[in-house]
């Protein structure tokens, strides 16, 4: 089996299977065929996997039955398995095929329905990893999508705590976020840049939960390095349980005025 056909997410595996059969993927493969349908990291990878497999005679129907076969095994699952799923960034040693950290975030921001919740320490190269999300908002209008970010204050910065918080926004808005996208509602811990330095804190969990059913905690910031080249270690949950804990947690810091509200 190609390990990328395992890395690639249920609905991807579905999508790029349909292709196979209805023939809008076809020998010879080519990279062209995949850019539009499948994450960037992972095109190259399912590319090598489908000439392997076409060069041992297999065709188009043959190797979708496969992914249909990798995504249904998933699905009917042993019930004494948790649904969890091991998720890690950075450099892979062979025979390791755990889900990456970039696809399972791109998979749950492009699958959202009715709401996200966003917790993050570092944010950088934001437009990017929010991308499908920022697309995701704007196929529907509905998406309930809050953010919880960390506003750091430099060590011996004297700068006021408002002009932080505005530069914060300003540079959210124009660096880390897609250009001409609705913006989602984002809150900070004031502490974080209170001009009292002993106050101090960093809000430094690092999660994602969507429609209030699957959880994703991680060590990865929203960076490019903590999304793919760093070695980061996550758990990616299907859990209603969890899901509502994690999210009435932040609502309750938020309506305590212990987390604020950006924009």
């Amino acid at each position: 089996m190609n390990n990328a056909f395992i890395k690639l997410g249920n609905t991807d595996l579905e999508t790029l299977a349909a292709y196979l059969r209805s023939g809008r993927v076809a020998a010879p493969y080519t990279s062209l065929q995949l850019m539009r349908i499948l994450p960037a990291g992972l095109s190259s990878e399912v590319l090598e996997g489908l000439v392997y497999y076409d060069s041992l005679g297999f065709s188009a129907a043959q190797i979708a039955t496969i992914l249909e076969l990798v995504e249904q095994d998933r699905r009917n699952g042993r019930s004494d398995e948790p649904p969890i799923d091991l998720v890690t960034s950075g450099p892979e040693a062979p025979g390791i095929t755990n889900r990456d950290t970039s696809v399972v975030v791109r998979e749950l921001f492009a699958h959202a329905r009715k709401s996200v919740l966003v917790v993050g320490y570092a944010v950088y190269q934001g437009q990017r990893v929010f991308e499908a999300l920022a697309k995701r908002m704007e196929e529907h209008p509905d998406l309930d999508v809050n953010f919880f970010l960390n506003i750091p204050r430099p060590d011996r910065d004297e700068t006021s705590s408002e002009i932080i918080v505005s530069q914060f926004k300003q540079r959210f808005k124009q660096t880390q976020w897609p250009d001409s996208s609705r913006l989602p509602n984002v809150y900070y811990d004031p502490r974080s840049v209170a001009d009292d330095a002993p106050v101090r804190s960093s809000l430094h969990a690092k999660c994602v939960v969507v429609d209030l059913e699957h959880v994703f905690v991680s060590s990865a910031n929203f960076t490019e390095a903590g999304q793919q080249r760093n070695i980061e270690v996550g758990l990616n949950i299907k859990s209603e349980w969890l899901a509502e804990r994690l999210v009435k947690h932040f609502r309750h810091l938020q309506a305590e005025g212990l987390l604020v509200k950006a924009f």
